[in-house]
């Protein structure tokens, strides 16, 4: 799985605990940090966002203050799905109900070890677009498409 990762000032610490995570899961084939001192959070999560869609990256793996603002960026690309989550119902219901394919948290409303314990569950997630919430996602594709 090919990841992109990035935040803010407000996000630098957990993003690099987070990345580090990555490079040293199985899972995980190449990690990119998009970050930089000076990035935005609606700019990171634009560059996030639009790898995801573009196919140059599997999964992306946004952090902020607390999550919210990067979701909404990242949400604005066309074809992504962006998702806050700080607990293990809304990981895998992000992935597996809803195929988001970023993941977004808050460096002010998480403890590292357990971020680090939602993005090694979230690695191993999948949706089924045959399950229950597979038509529901088309028909928010659909929609999207209308422009």
């Amino acid at each position: 799985m090919r990841v992109v990762i990035g935040a803010p000032a407000n996000g630098a610490a957990l993003k690099d605990e987070l990345k580090g995570l990555l490079e040293g899961d199985e899972r995980v084939t190449e990690v990119v940090d998009l970050s930089t001192a000076d990035i935005t959070y609606p700019e990171v999560s634009f560059r996030a966002a639009e790898r995801v869609v573009d196919g140059t990256a599997d999964r992306a793996l946004l952090v902020c203050g607390t999550g919210v603002g990067t979701a909404i960026a990242a949400g604005k690309v066309k074809g992504a799905r962006a998702a806050t989550a700080h607990d293990v119902v809304t990981v895998r219901g992000a992935v597996e109900n809803y195929d988001a394919q970023i993941l977004c948290m808050g460096q002010n409303v998480i403890a590292p070890a357990y971020a680090r314990a939602l993005v090694d569950l979230w690695l191993g997630l999948s949706h089924d677009p045959a399950g229950f919430y597979g038509p529901k996602v088309g028909e928010i594709a659909e929609f999207e498409s209308r422009g």
